[in-house]
């Protein structure tokens, strides 16, 4: 009958394997400074035998870090300049729903232009079939006018029915070089125009920002035909040909080009929007300097790096010795539950361990005080919050004509609570958006027309409790409005607006075009929403309020300081009950 092993056994057979592997450890016991030596020796012969092939390495290396950047810088000069496309089309997209432009009264329109484009460096132009400019905010209304200065891509756009931007142009209104963005459009009468957006070609060097280019590189905005809008070189003006002259030829991404006997190193990216190209240069011995001067550096780093091991190896070793005595000692301090000191070691690794020694010690403290802090923070903001639904509960339950009713009106309030408390917790760090927190409230009540709820407001950081207060008191606004107020009917518009004046933020909430009833307004100032605006506004955040009934809708003004915004958890749980 076989027994099974027994602990002694094993511990039996365990000493003999461990007797066995005496021999080869007592071959492998060396001192520290053999292990130095011989690591020095492993690390250092092999580096000098393959330096050829760390410098193709690292030249590789460079070129990639290289093109990665200027893709970078590239497509930050193309995005810059589809920004300013793309808002040239939507200034032609606001003025082609204009009343004048399908009334006909173009001096209206022309009126109505320069003001919107009043301060900018931007003219609007509207052009006929026959490429004749019915009129150009360049110049006042009725000055007589010529032909349009471009009529390729503007015949294009009438021929394709679909916008288009032009290549750069002499614009002979404003004589100076220029482009167009232009949006055909079919006028109720039948007629057929050419809105068009012109801009001075000086207006894009903002867009080629130099600043955002590596040392040494420029940039610049081709058109279709090769010709430079804007660029960053000197000798690079608006008008002329590109001085590489590749452009037809040239391919998207990184490429080497060769002009004059010098070497450039050119990347190139496309604007779909446009159909320009972004273009940056730069010489190629100007590019490659770094990465040489880099491989020197390390050559002669690594070199004078063995040098100082291996004069170093044996007092490292006893100096490495005498550190890791010491840092066993702390760990065991450590594991025994003493706090340990940071101690100054030779060896700068060393150091950092004691350090992480140092720091795992504080950290265990500090952890204990921070659940220690965290959970009175949780019990102190689940009393408010009980008292928050508490206060709801009974104004519903009083407000209430049935139990369905109050069901409807009690779940509605925990749900614009549960709103402001998803808010205050995803920026519990840097504080809540008044705005944010203002589209959050009023998204629910928001009808179909959205423009008939406007918001409008700097932005205004504040505290989870502030947000909270403030977060009933939009919901219970809302609310409201949609019963009795502006919401109620199919017309009305609601606008909440802020400011801040010195040391206090001035919010106001107006209705417009609502069907008043007075009775209703009445009732409803007796209710939760009242009790939000008047006690918790007004007595949680210090705020003055002031009511008005106009006679075509209500006004909220409410005047808070600043300063309650921001540190309220001392004075809410009082303030609530």
């Amino acid at each position: 009958m076989t027994t099974a092993p027994t602990d002694r056994t094993v511990s039996a057979k365990d000493a003999a394997e461990s007797a066995a592997t005496v021999p080869t450890r007592r071959r492998m016991h060396h001192p520290v400074v053999f292990y130095l030596v011989c690591l020095i020796l492993v690390v250092v012969i092999p580096a000098f035998l393959f330096s050829i092939i760390v410098l193709k390495r690292t030249t590789e290396a460079q070129e990639r870090t290289f093109e990665s950047l200027l893709r970078t810088s590239t497509s930050a000069v193309n995005r810059a300049v589809e920004r300013e496309i793309s808002g040239m089309f939507s200034t032609l997209n606001l003025l082609s729903i204009s009343d004048s432009l399908q009334a006909g009264d173009y001096a209206a329109l022309h009126g109505q232009a320069t003001k919107a484009l009043e301060g900018t460096d931007t003219y609007f132009v509207l052009i006929d079939q026959s490429m004749h400019q019915l009129f150009n905010t360049r110049v006042p209304y009725g000055t007589p006018l010529n032909a349009a200065s471009e009529t390729v891509s503007a015949g294009l756009a009438f021929a394709r029915n679909e916008r288009m931007v032009s290549d750069l142009f002499f614009d002979k209104t404003a004589q100076q070089w220029g482009f167009n963005v232009y949006l055909p459009m079919r006028l109720t009468n039948g007629r057929y125009v050419l809105l068009a957006m012109t801009k001075n070609a000086e207006a894009l060097r903002r867009a080629v920002n130099p600043d955002v280019l590596s040392p040494g590189w420029n940039a610049a905005v081709l058109d279709t035909a090769g010709t430079v809008i804007a660029s960053t070189g000197e000798n690079q003006k608006a008008g002329e040909p590109f001085f590489l002259r590749v452009v037809p030829s040239l391919r998207l991404g990184v490429s080497t080009m060769r002009q004059g006997g010098v070497n450039y190193q050119v990347v190139t990216e496309f604007s779909s929007l446009a159909g320009w190209r972004m273009i940056a240069w730069a010489k190629s011995s100007d590019v490659q300097a770094p990465a040489v001067s880099s491989f020197l550096w390390l050559t002669i780093g690594g070199a004078v790096f063995a040098f100082l091991a291996t004069l170093s190896a044996v007092g490292i070793a006893r100096v490495l010795s005498r550190d890791v005595r010491l840092l066993a000692q702390d760990a065991r301090r450590l594991g025994q539950g003493e706090r340990v000191a940071a101690r100054p070691y030779a060896i700068s690794e060393l150091e950092t361990v004691s350090r992480a020694l140092a720091e795992a010690a504080d950290a265990r403290v500090k952890a204990e005080h921070e659940v220690r802090f965290l959970m009175r923070e949780v019990a102190h903001r689940s009393k408010n919050q009980l008292t928050v639904i508490q206060a709801m509960l009974n104004q519903s339950a009083a407000g209430a004509e049935n139990p369905g009713d109050f069901a409807e009106t009690f779940r509605k309030r925990v749900a614009g609570l549960a709103r402001s408390t998803d808010l205050m917790i995803d920026n519990a760090t840097q504080g809540v958006n008044l705005a944010e927190l203002a589209r959050n409230q009023l998204t629910p009540f928001t009808p179909a027309d959205a423009s008939r709820v406007r918001i409008a407001g700097p932005a205004v950081l504040l505290d989870p409790q502030a947000s909270q207060t403030l977060g009933m008191a939009l919901h219970e606004l809302s609310t409201n409005a949609t019963k009795y107020g502006a919401l109620a009917n199919e017309a009305g518009i609601v606008s909440l607006s802020w400011v801040t004046s010195g040391d206090t933020l001035n919010l106001v909430w107006r209705e417009t075009r609502a069907t008043i009833d007075k009775e209703a307004i009445a009732a409803s100032r007796k209710g939760f929403g009242s009790v939000v605006l008047e006690r918790m506004l007004g007595m949680a955040l210090d705020a003055t309020l002031d009511f008005t009934v106009h006679d075509d809708g209500i006004e909220w003004r409410v005047m808070i300081p600043l300063a309650r915004l921001r540190d309220l958890d001392a004075h809410q749980a009082g303030s609530m009950q």
